[in-house]
């Protein structure tokens, strides 16, 4: 069987999409040095600019307060690994229990949905709040009194709620002809949703689910509100010395280089999602 030849008109099209795309990319690449150029121009000649780059772009406390941001912003991501874990299996069994239609089992889905209901209803930094202050002052035994583990359970509770309408989304989504055809081949309720629905489902939730923890990565700065020396309190401690915002910045640079390559691998897998359906 001979090999297949592309055509000339083919490798035509080739070369001229090739080049379209090599001007496209030129073209991108001239404008935003640009915009960059006049943008910071702009800035850099606007009249109270010495005093706002004395305040937060000052690379001697930009050195002093590196290390120990750098040193909180560890606790950060500690709490965002650990929570992340969490607030799967939390929104998993969430969404699981929501979806459960027999009778006798109708208080642990009015449980499920009141969680989901209060815990999106509430800012996440109150439930940080009421986790952080409220649980200690209950005096109970067996209450964790680190407080960066009190914030790892309110943002497990706040994002297992959304998470959960995530998890429920995807399993809503599947079919009703595919749990019909795999209890028809005798898999029971569980095995149907282990072996066919939640695959399905879990493929389809990815980009979503990364969004959700894209902001909770930012989130655990809220955990800064009750005490845990983290990045941003590390900088707040810093600022308090001469109301310079530089370590601010920081903080804020450490932030910005874990989210973006999480918003980037959400953005592909959801560009990659679009191309399987033929969008």
């Amino acid at each position: 069987m001979s090999d297949w030849i592309k055509s000339e008109r083919q490798l035509q099209r080739e070369r001229v999409r090739r080049s379209r795309a090599r001007r496209s990319a030129s073209i991108a690449t001239a404008s935003t040095i640009v915009f960059i150029v006049l943008v910071a121009w702009g800035v850099t000649n606007a009249p109270g600019w010495p005093r706002v780059q004395e305040t937060f772009f000052n690379a001697e406390r930009f050195a002093q307060a590196w290390p120990d941001v750098l040193s909180g912003f560890m606790l950060n991501v500690k709490i965002f690994l650990i929570a992340e874990v969490l607030i799967l299996v939390v929104g998993l069994l969430v969404a699981l229990a929501r979806g459960i239609k027999t009778p006798a089992f109708f208080p642990i889905r009015a449980l499920a949905t009141l969680y989901t209901d209060i815990f999106r209803g509430v800012p996440t930094i109150l439930v940080i709040y009421l986790i952080g202050f409220g649980l200690p002052a209950l005096r109970l035994q067996g209450i964790p009194s680190d407080l960066a583990t009190l914030g790892i359970i309110a943002l497990t509770l706040s994002y297992g709620a959304y998470v959960a309408e995530v998890f429920r989304s995807g399993i809503e989504s599947i079919h009703p002809s595919q749990v019909a055809a795999a209890r028809s081949l005798g898999l029971s309720h569980g095995k149907t949703m282990r072996f066919v629905v939640l695959p399905q489902a879990t493929r389809r939730i990815v980009p979503p689910l990364l969004n959700d923890f894209v902001s909770l990565q930012k989130d655990t700065a809220l955990v800064a509100t009750i005490g845990p020396l983290e990045a941003l309190r590390q900088a707040q401690i810093h600022t308090h010395d001469d109301f310079n915002y530089t370590p601010y910045l920081a903080a804020a640079l450490l932030f910005i280089l874990l989210t973006i390559p999480m918003a980037r691998l959400t953005d592909h897998l959801a560009a990659r999602t679009r191309r399987r359906r033929g969008a």
